[in-house]
């Protein structure tokens, strides 16, 4: 979770101590296949947001901007 929520918020705070956390839990393959899939969904997010998609694919609340 916390490694989404750093690539979310603000991604240069995965820095090398926290890459050194996540091989203490994870192999390299592993945290690239885990910062893909989280990047994929990150921008899926994004798109249905800017698309107006988001109110049209699900009932979560979404703050308007």
């Amino acid at each position: 979770m916390r490694f989404a929520e750093r690539l979310a918020g603000d991604f240069r705070s995965v820095d090398a101590a926290f890459m050194t956390e996540l091989r203490e839990h994870f192999a390299a393959a592993e945290i690239a296949e885990l910062g893909m899939m989280i990047g994929q969904y990150i921008a899926l997010g994004r798109l249905l947001v800017i698309s107006g998609g988001d109110k049209a694919a699900c009932e979560i609340y979404v703050p308007n901007y």
